[in-house]
């Protein structure tokens, strides 16, 4: 019986985006980032299934374009990055739909509170680029609620509307680099 090598991937920040959107006003959507993150994934060959991914994020390199809005996310009023410099993603599992869908689940820690979250996950290949690096990539996306991390802030317009959803859809897009 053959005994699976384990294949060790890197993120490739190049070519990797981590954003979330958020409704503010309920009528508008804004958009922000992570611009400093480290990962890995750790997989059997090319397939991915069971893979181990661990992520981590730089709650400084927040960025909504817009330096004033960057400052209060960094605040106690939400992230409190001077507290919690780190946002942490470790998988429980990496199911496969299908050949192209699989379903990550995994123990996102936000502000210091851990929770199990689950990720739409699109496989988009593995490819050689022209250096002869082999590469992988992936499209997810999923829903978390800020409050169930302890990110309750908010406050209520004139009319009663508030400002800041509690629901925090994430878009992520991944490039990873076979090590």
């Amino acid at each position: 019986m053959k005994t699976a090598t384990k294949t060790i991937w890197k993120i490739d920040p190049a070519h990797t985006e981590i954003h979330f959107k958020v409704k503010h006003m309920m009528v508008s959507t804004v958009t922000g980032a992570f611009t400093s993150f480290d990962g890995q994934v750790e997989s059997n060959g090319e397939d991915f299934e069971d893979a181990i991914i661990k992520f981590e994020a730089d709650i400084d390199s927040i960025s909504t374009n817009n330096k004033q809005r960057d400052a209060h996310l960094k605040s106690a009023d939400f992230f409190d990055a001077e507290q919690f410099p780190k946002l942490t993603f470790e998988s429980i599992s990496f199911t496969p739909k299908n050949k192209e869908d699989f379903t990550l689940k995994g123990n996102l820690t936000i502000h210091g509170v851990t929770k199990e979250v689950e990720l739409s996950t699109e496989f988009n290949g593995v490819v050689t680029d022209p250096y002869g690096n082999v590469k992988a990539g992936f499209e997810l996306s999923g829903i978390i609620r800020r409050k169930y991390f302890g990110l309750t802030w908010n406050a209520l317009t004139e009319a009663g509307s508030i400002v800041v959803s509690d629901k925090v859809r994430l878009v992520i897009s991944v490039q990873l680099i076979k090590s």
